[in-house]
């Protein structure tokens, strides 16, 4: 498994979230003054900043943003933010009890898919679901759905560090169940129970609409097979 960043740990940039409800604003450099975009949670459909937002908040010593009510993109991966651990995240069929406090997504390349695809601290996979929806942002796996297939969920107040993924391509939504789970080019990312090893891909192609999920949110291209 290969960091796009030259094998070393993942890197990103930075943005702020503000809002009514729960608002993005992604920004360019931590401090800047004006953003160009921001993305309201639940709503059907992005909308472009009108006015200049303020600079963001600078992030606790835990890996969440000062104010609770935001999520930040933090240029930096966690482990050069000072931190250590998953920030909660578990692993496999362990089940989500309360969202991690920060999440970090990294895009790597790993047999057997060729082109680039997500994974969270822990290097599991990250998947998206033909049957959701990317413009607007919606999930449609729920109830046993979420079991199997858990979504990549923060708590509010939380930060998200990136590496290989650019900051225009992320956004969140609020579930059914009131969380907030992350989305890539639109596309809501979950992991898969059935993963429990670091690089497990078991949940790729499955019921044909599961696939890993690319940097952008595009479906990661699987390897042709050589036939002998």
């Amino acid at each position: 498994m290969t960091s796009l960043l030259t094998g070393l740990p993942f890197r990103s940039t930075t943005a702020r979230r503000t809002a009514a409800g729960l608002t993005f604003v992604l920004c360019g450099v931590t401090g800047m003054s004006a953003c160009g975009k921001t993305i309201q949670i639940g709503d059907s459909a992005p909308q472009t900043a009108s006015a200049p937002a303020p600079a963001s908040s600078p992030a606790a010593a835990d890996g969440r943003s000062a104010d609770n009510s935001t999520l930040q993109v933090v240029d930096s991966t966690a482990q050069e933010a000072g931190l250590s651990g998953n920030g909660g995240t578990v692993v496999g069929a362990v089940l989500q009890e309360e969202p991690p406090k920060w999440v970090q997504l990294s895009a790597v390349t790993s047999a057997p898919l060729f082109s680039p695809h997500l994974i969270n601290i822990n290097q599991a996979a990250l998947y998206r679901f033909d049957n959701d929806s990317a413009q607007p942002s919606l999930s449609n796996c729920n109830d046993d759905c979420a079991v199997r297939w858990p979504p990549v969920t923060i708590k509010q107040g939380g930060n998200v560090y990136l590496a290989g993924v650019d900051q225009k391509d992320v956004g969140a939504i609020r579930r059914q169940d009131g969380q907030v789970q992350l989305t890539v080019g639109g596309w809501p990312v979950y992991r898969f129970a059935g993963d429990s090893r670091p690089g497990d891909l078991n949940g790729q192609g499955v019921g044909g609409t599961w696939f890993a999920a690319g940097p952008t949110g595009e479906k990661a291209e699987q390897a042709a097979s050589t036939s002998q």
